[in-house]
């Protein structure tokens, strides 16, 4: 605030550069902080500094770039580039011809604050550079920055290598011009002496083959062989630059041609890269002990972000009890939190991971001869690199691996007891990666043995243990789903004691732990002697967080997946955690608009509080049903529902429109009242674009139509064409083509006359959307619909009559009424419309007995 004050005063800004740049008197840290200040109210405030003082500050930057002290050089390289960056490239255009200028100083210092200030400014402004009027300084500054290459002093060698980089991904036409020089000059430096050269020079290699390939092929194998030795640098940092390469090669077409002659000599430097080196094993030093009773730090606890939720369809293909989503975010999660903490160790596993999935189990040869060397090694460091290694090739190498998991599987169990914590964690990892081909086999031979190894590493003393526990179990909850209920009772003692013995952070996986087992055994929780253990600890920890806790984000996620599967057995904690849960949409929604009517009083809330607080009311209401409905009396819900269904965030919209369709479900009578508001809300959310916000709206929609019945009729001209749009456009996710087309046919079974005239225009999408979903109420409803419609006009479906029978032959047993509905509109559009010579070929085709009885 005192600082703040000081801006006040116009001299104050040039006190600091005066500081800076000239009061040699002061230590270096001193002058450096006045440089940091004024670089902040250059961010802050440049903008209003008088003419005279911003002229005055550059003036002194570049009067100052040759300082003898690197860090004051830095500090004025960074000031420069604020400066740059504030006020615009444009508006000191003396400056790039200036330090090109400087570049050419025979004094070392100058040249060095000159390239400095310019390596900053490329990182930061690489696309003003690109783009600056008429003078287009990269055409003179490319050029200038190759002739630096080779220069005498590493230091400015490593500075132009970098800021050529930074113009690689930009394809810059002026790096375009000078490519052929630019490759020239890396190759020449790419044994230098110094790491930082060594590392500028992969991280261009990286880039370019990713950017401009053809580059570089005509060099592909001096580049492996090049990139082979770099990745096993004594400089870390340089070696974790190199290993970089081989993610990018893993998705070049030309990758299996490229690396095939040296994959016996490249897994080996993975598997070696894969140990903990002395730098890990120093980071690491205080989580290798049992440390269950310390608590964590804060700065340890990273930020969790809630996932709004989405209304998906399930697929014949899907696991029993298993949703099935096309989110390709969430393919591989588990392997995404292992590789947090990016460094050569794990660069070389995700590697490895990548190339498996190349190689498939051509890899495998090469892999198991080391892999049985490291598993049956002494040291624990080499068994724990070959543990990992065993789990990042899971994916890519399964179909060559399964039949040594007889061997290995037990092996990887018994290290759940190893004692080391690092082996104990990471086989944790390992295991999960496998938990899908598991749960296929007899549970005797398995299952029962991994299970209770990972319930007593959940309860582990060592808190890393505890987080891969923990993590692993949630991933062989979503495998196993149902197949976990004869383990319940210890599952949930497991948990329970968890509860009290987990410190912050891991408490948070055990609530997604615990979420998820909800969602994979679904109502088998739903016992009282099971209630009774559960609930205790999570309403205890309910009623201690309080409103504005961001703790509150994951329990209300655990929670909603739990009142979704207890369901009447919830109702004893409902109205409690009900109230709060309205109370927190009321209080964010008051919030928002007193920040939107006085910004300079109120700040805007975090919105996540209401997002969490919808889903947590959705899970609740799809659990209790029509229970749900006296609170849904007593409550403003459906006007607070009204307000955050028009929210400018799409995430609140995305979590209301869930709810609404919960709710549709639950107890219409009190959402009727609201259609007439509802509706054209739901209408303006049909954009494409903002799929996850499409998908709910166009679910809720539906369910809307079901309960209205011919009511619907009157929104039809609100909803209907956009739907039909949304069908037929060109790489539209599948979830959202599939609710599309569950809700158009449900609007065809309340309303079909209206639709019918327009089947031609959506028929075929139709189809093929939901020829691989379960069959289901919802399915059964829009099949309904489309039969009506082709009833009134089956000359809409003639040409893609194809389509519409193999979508019936999806059904697995249709309802009887159902199945005569199928069998009266397709003869009446074969007999109406003359196609019976074509339906003996397509009984072949399709094997549609129900057609041919």
């Amino acid at each position: 605030q005192k600082l703040e004050s000081l801006n006040q005063y116009p001299d104050f800004n040039n006190y600091l550069i005066f500081v800076l740049t000239k009061l040699m008197s002061e230590d270096e840290p001193t002058r450096s902080l006045s440089g940091l200040i004024l670089k902040n109210n250059v961010k802050a405030h440049f903008s209003s500094f008088p003419d005279e003082v911003k002229a005055f500050i550059k003036q002194e930057c570049v009067t100052a770039i040759g300082d003898p002290s690197s860090l004051i050089r830095a500090t004025v390289g960074i000031l420069i580039t604020t400066i740059a960056k504030k006020g615009d490239l444009s508006n000191w255009p003396e400056l790039l011809p200036l330090l090109s200028q400087l570049m050419d100083s025979p004094d070392f210092y100058t040249c060095e604050g000159a390239f400095g200030a310019l390596q900053k400014i490329c990182e930061d402004l690489a696309d003003q550079l690109d783009n600056v009027g008429p003078s287009q300084p990269l055409n003179y500054l490319i050029p200038k920055f190759l002739q630096f290459f080779r220069h005498q002093h590493a230091v400015i060698r490593s500075h132009a290598i970098a800021c050529v980089n930074q113009f690689i991904i930009y394809r810059s036409q002026a790096l375009v011009t000078h490519m052929g020089p630019f490759v020239e000059n890396l190759f020449a430096v790419a044994g230098d002496e110094d790491s930082e050269v060594r590392k500028n020079v992969c991280r261009a290699i990286v880039m370019l083959l990713e950017i401009r390939t053809e580059q570089l092929l005509p060099s592909i194998h001096s580049i492996v062989e090049y990139m082979l030795l770099r990745t096993q640098d004594q400089d870390e940092s340089v070696a974790l630059e190199a290993c970089e390469v081989w993610l990018t090669l893993a998705e070049h077409p030309h990758c299996v041609e490229a690396l095939s002659p040296y994959m016996n000599r490249l897994v080996p430097v993975l598997l070696n890269g894969m140990k903990y080196s002395d730098t890990d094993m120093m980071t690491l030093k205080g989580d290798l002990e049992d440390d269950a009773n310390v608590p964590d730090r804060e700065s340890s606890i990273k930020p969790r972000h809630h996932h709004s939720k989405t209304h998906s369809q399930q697929h014949e293909e899907a696991a029993e009890g298993s949703g099935s989503d096309d989110d390709d975010d969430d393919e591989d999660d588990d392997f995404a939190d292992f590789l947090s903490d990016w460094n050569i160790r794990k660069c070389s596993a995700a590697a490895l991971d990548c190339l498996s999935n190349v190689f498939k189990q051509d890899l495998l040869p090469i892999l198991l001869p080391l892999l049985k060397e490291t598993l049956s090694s002494p040291q624990w460091e080499i068994k724990e690199s070959g543990i990992l290694a065993l789990g990042a090739v899971a994916e890519g190498c399964m179909a060559g691996i399964i039949r040594h998991l007889p061997g290995l599987l037990p092996f990887l169990i018994g290290c759940l007891e190893d004692p080391k914590v690092l082996v104990r964690s990471i086989a944790c990892w390992t295991l999960s990666r496998y938990a899908q081909w598991i749960v296929t086999q007899p549970h005797e031979l398995y299952l029962q043995k991994l299970i209770m190894g990972l319930l007593k590493c959940i309860l582990d003393p060592n808190k890393r243990v505890q987080e891969a526990a923990c993590s692993a179990f949630a991933t062989l909850e979503e495998e196993a789903c149902t197949e976990l209920v004869p383990y319940l009772p210890y599952i949930l003692q497991t948990l329970v004691v968890a509860f009290r013995k987990y410190q912050a952070k891991n408490l948070l996986i055990l609530y997604d732990a615990i979420g998820t087992l909800a969602d994979s055994v679904g109502s088998h929780l739903n016992k009282p002697e099971y209630i009774q253990l559960l609930m205790p600890p999570l309403i205890e920890k309910w009623n201690t967080l309080k409103d504005e806790d961001k703790d509150l984000f994951p329990l209300l996620e655990c929670l909603s997946s739990v009142a979704t599967s207890l369901q009447s057995g919830f109702l004893p904690y409902c109205e409690p955690v009900f109230n709060r849960c309205v109370s927190l949409v009321s209080q964010t929604l008051t919030q928002s608009q007193l920040a939107l009517q006085q910004p300079e009083q109120f700040h805007m809330p975090d919105k996540e509080f209401m997002i969490v607080a919808l889903d947590l009311l959705s899970g609740m209401t799809e659990g209790l049903q029509g229970n749900i409905e006296a609170l849904i009396a007593k409550s403003r819900l459906l006007s607070l529902l009204y307000q955050c269904m028009q929210d400018s965030m799409p995430e609140v919209r995305q979590s209301s429109f869930a709810l609404l369709g919960d709710l549709t479900k639950a107890c219409f009578v009190h959402v009727k009242p609201f259609v007439g508001s509802f509706l054209p809300i739901l209408g303006q959310n049909l954009n494409p674009d903002i799929i996850s916000v499409c998908n709910n709206a166009t679910w809720a929609i539906g369910e809307l139509a079901i309960q209205l019945g011919a009511e619907t009729n009157q929104f039809i001209p609100q909803v209907l064409e956009k739907l039909i749009t949304i069908i037929n456009k060109p790489h539209t996710p599948k979830t959202l083509l599939e609710n599309t087309a569950i809700t158009i046919g449900r609007i065809g079974f309340v309303c079909p006359k209206e639709i019918a005239p327009l089947l031609q225009q959506f028929i075929r999408p139709w189809c093929k959307s939901l020829r691989n979903i379960r069959d289901n109420e919802e399915k059964d409803s829009a099949f309904r619909g489309v039969c009506a419609m082709i009833a009134i006009n089956p000359g809409g479906v003639v040409q893609d009559f194809i389509f519409f029978c193999d979508a019936i032959a999806s059904w697995v047993s249709p309802k009887q009424d159902l199945n005569e509905m199928f069998h009266k509109v397709s003869w009446l559009t074969i007999l109406g419309n003359n196609l019976l010579p074509v339906l003996t070929a397509m009984l072949l085709l399709l094997d549609i007995t129900w057609l041919q009885t």
